[in-house]
């Protein structure tokens, strides 16, 4: 391990799909007083994802993030796949070297063992496990239902494991602000529609967590992952800024879900100045989106884009034929993972998926491979209440709605190519950069930054944030 690895820190905050255009508007308004801070003692960079829709998914650029391989090498395209990566990520050179980790919700993560701190997968995950696994198991079982359900009333929980995680938060870190704030969020929820902003108090909980194991362990590298503001700005864009749309929403919905988006950013602005005050004086910061989002607007013909996801996975394989049981994990939106005993189990289901009409059109998305299916409802436009799907070729037919049911509201933010990367250095000065930098470089740079030095397969340059760049401005 090199002399200088143990003497620096470096905290990746990675706030998934954060608009630059957005952020520069509400810091303009007074709105993020902690972002403008942060940008104002960082170097200022804009990325950009080398790909397009249909590979424009945070779960892909993540990976490219961690590793360094362009998605074109690493092929990693579902969520959940983290673990078929077969190059190492950054956590894995920082404990190679004998360096501490602490991996904090990361996107579609895998890690090499044995690995030297801890690791947090992401609530999506199911392949890859907690480390240590028994320590933070009643973590990752209470907000992985809460996050793969969030659009239920109730997660499915038994009253053992919610205490069990109330146990464990107890233990591990919980702070009077963030139990005050569940205590405000119930109270809320109970006088006015504020579901909505329940991803807020888990985004508090898991930095609880986060601070309580890096005040202990102090470890070199450490990366910490939110995901409520992309959540947000995919659901509510239209809400924030509907004359973007062709279709508006209504006005006594928009009352309620105008300011989500905005909201969601006070949230970061706050967070951002959490982990302002947390950094010491040997600690590097960098904030980075990998991506962003837009405005939704290519199934506006059809009434913005619906998503739809079995009401009982069981009673929807039983209904459309299907007999083996299979293990059923929801993803994002309207997609899921089924996991059958067997290849052939696997191959009948995926043909009798692949059989389902709906108004003459496939109703579903199948992807085999081996004994797992990765599924979706396919429907993107609005349902009527009496729609029927034809099952078995159209010899049976099932009522649409009896087995699945519409998620949130209309999807209004899509996935865009931008975003940012600040890096605060404990020395806080301040450039900003003209040029795009590609997301195979951030590897590399983050690298860099440790002391550590490249590998042959990182083919993306590493930035030189001592250099000064088009336009440099001092702090303030």
């Amino acid at each position: 391990m090199p002399a200088t690895l143990a003497s620096v820190r470096l905290i990746l905050l990675e706030f998934n799909e954060l608009s630059p255009p957005v952020i520069q508007k509400l810091m303009a308004a007074g709105e993020l007083p902690n972002f403008k801070r942060f940008h104002d003692e960082s170097d200022v960079y804009e990325t950009e994802a080398d790909e397009l829709a249909p590979n424009l998914e945070p779960w892909i650029q993540w990976i490219t993030v961690h590793s360094g391989i362009p998605y074109r090498a690493h092929r990693i395209q579902r969520l959940g796949d983290g673990h078929k990566l077969s190059e190492p990520n950054l956590w894995d050179f920082v404990s190679d070297r004998g360096g501490s980790v602490w991996v904090c919700g990361s996107m579609n993560i895998n890690y090499r063992e044995p690995i030297n701190g801890w690791v947090l997968p992401d609530p999506w995950v199911t392949e890859v496990r907690p480390h240590p696994e028994d320590e933070l198991r009643p973590y990752c079982r209470f907000v992985s239902a809460n996050v793969q359900e969030h659009t239920r009333e109730q997660a499915p929980l038994s009253k053992s494991e919610s205490v069990e995680f109330v146990t464990f938060m107890a233990r591990h870190g919980l702070s009077p602000a963030t139990a005050a704030a569940i205590v405000r969020q119930i109270a809320s929820e109970r006088r006015s529609n504020t579901r909505w902003r329940r991803p807020v108090i888990l985004d508090r909980l898991q930095f609880d967590l986060f601070r309580w194991h890096w005040k202990r362990a102090k470890p070199v590298f450490s990366t910490f992952f939110l995901n409520s503001t992309a959540h947000y700005q995919h659901i509510y864009w239209r809400h924030m800024d509907p004359e973007s749309f062709e279709i508006k929403p209504d006005p006594a919905e928009r009352a309620i879900y105008e300011d989500a988006i905005p909201y969601g950013y006070r949230q970061m602005d706050r967070m951002c100045a959490r982990f302002m005050d947390l950094a010491d004086d040997d600690t590097t910061l960098v904030l980075l989106t990998a991506l962003s989002q837009e405005p939704c607007l290519k199934y506006e013909e059809v009434g913005g884009k619906m998503m739809y996801r079995p009401k009982d996975f069981g009673r929807f394989l039983e209904a459309v034929g299907i007999r083996e049981p299979a293990e059923s994990a929801p993803v994002m939106a309207e997609e899921f993972h089924l996991d059958f005993a067997t290849e052939d189990a696997a191959r009948d289901a995926e043909g009798k998926l692949a059989a389902i009409r709906y108004r003459g059109e496939p109703a579903m998305r199948v992807e085999r491979r081996g004994n797992n299916i990765f599924g979706a409802c396919g429907i993107v436009e609005q349902v009527e209440p009496d729609a029927v799907l034809q099952l078995d070729g159209g010899g049976r037919t099932v009522p649409f709605l009896d087995l699945f049911y519409q998620l949130d509201l209309v999807k209004s933010g899509i996935h865009h190519p931008d975003g940012l990367m600040w890096i605060r250095t404990p020395a806080r000065s301040h450039s900003v950069n003209r040029e795009k930098v590609p997301l195979v470089s951030v590897a590399p740079t983050m690298l860099r930054l440790l002391d550590i030095e490249r590998p042959s397969q990182m083919k993306g340059e590493p930035l030189d944030t001592a250099a000064v760049p088009a336009s440099t401005t001092s702090p303030g």
